[in-house]
């Protein structure tokens, strides 16, 4: 994709601004994108366009001008308009030191989705949904997205960052029913990388494995409620690091008072087995190599050894709690950065899935994630498992339906007494602000004593 950004228009803008703001920066990107939606083998929609724009943010006295375009030629005009905006307004922003860079990131897609035809793209959707579909497997839905998108980040403190990101995703669900049972399977495959992550990938083994699930659903049991032994697989260990730990750890809800983990850096808040990290310079789904801000990326280790170490944050935020900015400034071009997650997971231990599981007498295995909810402020969670299985005397048996998992964030880490020697990432998209943000989570498997399991009645 060619970049049609203008550096030099934009360094004048900025050079323009520079003697009348305390701080200014631009940020431009291209872009095109394209999404198939197939519904029970049948196309539905089709989307495919391309897109650009740009913003100009001015720090004066404290307050932020911000301005968007979708117009480049226009972008001198917004630069006017912030400036504008931020002298009207009394605030008190401050920024921590940032790291002056020059760079050119460029993607690591080996087949640009941009140059595979939009049949080939509709032909790996039909294969999956093919191969979702079996006896009991009433209906399926197939969401196929891929984006290429070419960005500037340009600062009157003098970074210049060009960036490019490539991502692929395809999510298939698969609903099967028998009677008055209704059962899902849902699995996504994908990356920030080129088409060749489904190129390369089995997709009829992954559509089937989703149907079965489904059918399977059909004929498991009612789960019985109460505290039990869990272990979590490497799905849901990282929905519930992302939920219930990674949003906690994000500095703008801790200056809000909407996070348990305010006043708590340096304390044990989880089991010696916890290490949580949250890592966007890692091959995973929520992948960039600088943040909305300019900050280069990095392993930012939050929790150590059950310890809380560090926060996730923007510069803005960071100089507000008296840290360093982590690099976790996000947003679409159009949009004020946020404080976002990017790759969330729990750091893997050493045992086996046998060595974790052989100890329990009574328990449940929980796999992979139907969605749930978090109240950061109270510290409270509730999820429910997609696919779960009782564990009796160390071994997988009877499998169940609809089992939730729910209870104290903090306590439920410190009840974490077994670390897989496994690791898998899951792929997504979080919301937060009215921005959506692609991320990836993940972790081992985790044993959990004592969890409050429930179920459907």
């Amino acid at each position: 994709m060619k970049n049609t950004l203008d550096l030099d228009s934009f360094e004048k803008i900025i050079r323009n601004l520079k003697n009348k703001a305390d701080y200014v920066d631009i940020r431009a990107g291209t872009g095109n994108s394209t999404s198939v939606l197939m519904k029970d083998g049948k196309v539905q929609e089709i989307k495919s366009g391309f897109d650009n724009g740009g913003r100009v943010r001015v720090l004066n006295g404290g307050a932020w001008g911000f301005a968007f375009t979708t117009d480049l030629s226009k972008l001198n005009e917004m630069a006017e308009y912030s400036l504008k905006l931020s002298k009207s307004l009394k605030s008190d922003v401050e920024l921590t030191p940032s790291q002056v860079v020059n760079d050119n990131v460029k993607s690591s897609a080996k087949i640009h989705p941009s140059d595979v035809s939009t049949e080939e793209k509709k032909d790996i959707i039909k294969e999956a949904n093919q191969a979702a579909t079996m006896d009991n497997v009433v209906s399926t839905t197939v969401n196929y997205v891929d984006s290429e998108i070419n960005s500037v980040f340009l600062s009157s403190e003098g970074s210049s960052i060009s960036m490019e990101e490539t991502r692929v995703g395809m999510f298939l669900n698969a609903v099967a029913s028998q009677g008055e049972m209704i059962q899902f399977g849902h699995g996504s495959l994908g990356g920030s990388k080129g088409f060749e992550v489904l190129k390369n990938a089995d997709i009829e083994k992954f559509g089937r494995k989703i149907g079965e699930k489904a059918v399977r659903l059909l004929s498991a049991e009612k789960p019985p409620s109460g505290k039990f032994s869990v272990v979590t697989d490497c799905e849901l260990t990282g929905v519930f690091i992302h939920e219930a730990l990674g949003h906690a750890a994000e500095a703008d809800l801790i200056l809000q008072n909407d996070s348990i983990l305010k006043d708590k850096m340096g304390t044990k808040i989880g089991s010696d087995m916890v290490t949580i990290i949250d890592d966007a310079s890692m091959d995973a789904f929520g992948y960039y190599a600088y943040d909305a801000e300019g900050t280069k990326t990095k392993e930012n280790v939050l929790v150590e050894n059950g310890v809380l170490k560090s926060l996730l944050s923007s510069r803005e935020t960071a100089s507000k709690l008296n840290i360093k900015s982590s690099g976790n400034a996000r947003s679409i071009i159009s949009e004020q950065p946020i404080v976002r997650m990017s790759n969330t997971y729990l750091k893997p231990g050493e045992l086996k899935f046998d060595e974790l599981i052989e100890d329990i007498s009574n328990g449940i295995y929980l796999k992979g994630s139907r969605g749930g909810q978090v109240d950061t402020g109270k510290g409270i969670f509730q999820f429910n498992a997609a696919e779960s299985f009782k564990i009796e005397n160390g071994e997988i048996k009877t499998p169940l339906r609809d089992v939730s998992l729910s209870g104290d964030i903090m306590e439920t880490l410190t009840k974490v007494n077994g670390v897989g020697s496994d690791f898998k990432m899951s792929m997504g998209f979080c919301g937060k602000s009215g921005q959506t943000a692609p991320v990836g989570d993940g972790g081992p498997h985790v044993r959990i004593i004592d969890a409050m399991v429930g179920g459907a009645m």
